[in-house]
């Protein structure tokens, strides 16, 4: 099943949990040998693996780890790349913070007498 954006986060986290107990599986893991390798416990294969919510993203992250799926997170969140102007803009030099939205100038605050 390809996980597409209709679909919502229980669906997703199932899916996700159904693909990492069938690479388990594929490499002849149970889920107790998993936890080990992984560091994380056994429950945490078992609610990552039934899509339970409740695992942390650095739990998911060793066992992608130990399963050798890890590299294929570059196809999850691809590093974005400047766009041309951009790079001209930058000229070689690497953005260090984003600029967000800027604020207008503070009006000077009125007070009584202050009437010209």
């Amino acid at each position: 099943m390809n996980i597409t954006s209709r679909m919502t986060d229980q669906a997703i986290l199932q899916e996700l949990g159904q693909r990492l107990a069938r690479a388990r599986i594929d490499l002849n893991l149970t889920q107790a040998a998993l936890a080990e390798q992984s560091g994380v416990a056994k429950r945490t294969i078992e609610r990552l693996e039934s899509g339970e919510a409740a695992t942390q993203l650095s739990g998911f992250l060793r066992v992608c780890r130990t399963l050798g799926l890890l590299e294929r997170f570059e196809l999850l969140l691809p590093e974005p790349a400047p766009s041309p102007m951009a790079q001209l803009k930058q000229q070689g030099r690497k953005r260090q913070r984003a600029t967000g939205s800027k604020a207008a100038p503070a009006a000077k605050k009125w007070t009584w007498g202050d009437e010209p």
